[in-house]
């Protein structure tokens, strides 16, 4: 059986390819999508990829994340910084959950610097593009083998 797996994103992440892609690159969204699928499926795992300016709507799906016992992938986005209801929802996880950032915040403007979501998530990727996304793909193959 193939291990699903949520790959969420938070606010303005639907922008990439045309929001500052000095900072956060050339690839699209659809294009970061599409790679996660199929980086995925080399993989081993059925990949869902999921965008949301919402932050309710997150929550709700780090809970369904935990209610299926699913691994997820989050890049919080600007939630990083400060949602403490995205924090708890994903210190409720029951599978590993790896944050990932597309930039390095630490090398970014000082408010950046401070992620209530890492103390509560099995590991972060940042600062290598799409590649945190695969990079916490494979992570997520070796923490089950």
């Amino acid at each position: 059986m193939t291990q699903r797996v949520l790959v969420l994103n938070g606010p303005n992440l639907s922008r990439l390819g045309s929001r500052e892609p000095d900072v956060y690159g050339a690839t699209t969204y659809a294009e970061l999508a599409d790679l996660c699928v199929a980086v995925g499926a080399e993989l081993g795992l059925d990949v869902e990829v999921r965008q949301t300016d919402d932050e309710a709507e997150l929550v709700r799906w780090l809970h369904e994340a935990a209610d299926g016992r699913l691994p997820v992938v989050l890049n919080p986005a600007a939630f990083t910084h400060y949602s403490y209801a995205l924090r708890d929802a994903c210190a409720q996880r029951t599978a590993a959950l790896i944050e990932v950032h597309l930039s390095n915040p630490a090398a970014r403007e000082e408010f950046r610097h401070t992620s209530v979501i890492a103390g509560v998530a099995t590991g972060t990727i940042a600062g290598l593009g799409p590649r945190s996304y695969l990079l916490a793909l494979r992570a997520l193959v070796e923490d089950e083998g």
